[in-house]
C-alpha cells in the first residue's frame, strides 16, 4: 500500500530549543494514524510541517508524493486541517463560515447550499447555521471546525487534539465522523494525549516523547508487547478475586470456574498505551 505521508530524517528547531530530532515515519494511505504525547512534545510542530506551513531544519516531509515545502494551491485542496477552531470567524454564521471556505475551493453556489446544508445535518447543527460562531458552546465550535476540514472531501485530515476538552456525548459523535471519513477512503492523521481515543480509533501509533518517537506499532499489538506481567485477573461471584499466570494449570482453573458457574469477570494484564508511555519515558501522556 502507497504511503500518504513520509518523513526522512526530519528534525525543528526554535531557535536554541531542539523540539523534534531525526524523526522517520510513514502513513499509509486510508489508514487512521495517531501521534500521541503530552502538551509540548511537539505534535503541533509536526503537523505544520508535513502541510508545508513551517519548513524543518532538516530532512524532509513528503505529502502525496510532494514536498511538503512546495505545495501547490490544488494540492492544498486535497488537505483538510482541523487544529484548534482554525479559521473560524467569530462574527460569522455556521453556514456563513462554510459557504466563505467552500467558495474558495472553487465550488458553484448550487453544490456550496447543498453540501453545507447537509454536512451541517449530520453533526446537528443546522439548526443553529444562522446561529454567530461566537454564541456556540466548545462542542458545537469543534464540530463545526471539523465540518470545515471535510468540506472539501480532503484525501489527508489532520485534526489536531479535535475531542480535547468535549463532553463524552460529543466525543462519541465526533469519533463515528471520524470513522466514517475513514469509510471513505480519506487518510487521518491525529494528534492525542487522550489513550482510549487512539486505541479506539487508530490502526498505527506513535508515542512522542520530548520530541523523538519511543515507539510505533498497532495499539493491540504494543499493548501486547509490553505485557511483562502475563496474568489473568478473576472476580468470581462470590467475590473472591483471583490472579493467575498465562499457564496449564491455570486453563484447567479457568475451566472450573466456568463449568461451576462461579466466574463473573476475566481480564489479562495488558498494559494499556498511558502504561507503555510511562514504562518508557517515565512521563505522562495526559499532561
Amino acid at each position: 500500500m502507497q504511503n500518504a505521508i513520509e518523513i526522512c530524517n526530519g528534525a525543528h528547531s526554535f531557535k536554541e530549543t531542539e523540539v523534534l530530532k531525526q524523526i522517520n515515519l510513514s502513513v499509509k494511505k486510508g489508514e487512521i494514524f495517531g501521534l500521541l504525547g503530552p502538551s509540548g512534545a511537539g505534535k503541533t510542530t509536526l503537523i505544520n510541517i508535513i502541510t508545508g506551513q513551517l519548513h524543518p531544519s532538516e530532512g524532509k516531509s513528503i505529502i502525496q508524493g510532494v514536498d511538503s515545502t512546495l505545495l501547490s494551491g490544488d494540492e492544498y485542496k486535497k488537505i483538510g486541517i482541523m487544529m484548534d477552531h482554525f479559521g473560524l470567524y467569530e462574527r460569522m454564521s455556521c453556514y456563513d463560515n462554510l459557504k466563505f471556505y467552500a467558495k474558495l475551493d472553487g465550488n458553484s453556489n448550487d453544490e456550496i447550499d447543498e453540501r453545507i446544508n447537509r454536512i451541517l445535518k449530520e453533526i446537528a447543527l443546522f439548526e443553529v447555521k444562522k446561529l454567530p460562531v461566537a454564541k456556540l458552546s466548545k462542542g458545537m465550535k469543534n464540530r463545526l471546525s471539523f465540518a470545515r476540514a471535510i468540506l472539501r472531501r480532503p484525501d489527508i485530515l489532520f485534526l489536531d487534539e479535535p475531542t480535547c476538552g468535549l463532553d463524552p456525548n460529543t466525543t462519541e459523535e465526533l469519533h463515528k465522523r471520524i470513522l466514517e471519513e475513514k469509510a471513505r477512503g480519506t487518510t487521518i492523521f491525529l494528534t492525542t494525549h487522550n489513550m482510549h481515543e487512539a486505541q479506539k480509533l487508530c490502526d498505527h501509533v506513535a508515542l512522542l516523547h520530548e520530541g523523538i518517537i519511543v515507539a510505533y506499532g498497532n495499539p493491540s499489538e504494543l499493548c501486547r508487547k509490553y505485557n511483562h506481567q502475563r496474568r489473568f485477573l478473576i472476580h468470581l461471584k462470590n467475590g473472591e478475586d483471583v490472579e493467575l499466570g498465562h499457564e496449564r494449570d491455570s486453563a484447567d482453573t479457568i475451566a472450573n470456574y466456568l463449568k461451576n458457574d462461579e466466574l463473573e469477570t476475566i481480564h489479562t494484564t495488558e498494559p494499556d498505551l498511558e502504561t507503555i508511555f510511562m514504562e518508557l519515558t517515565g512521563g505522562k501522556l495526559n499532561q
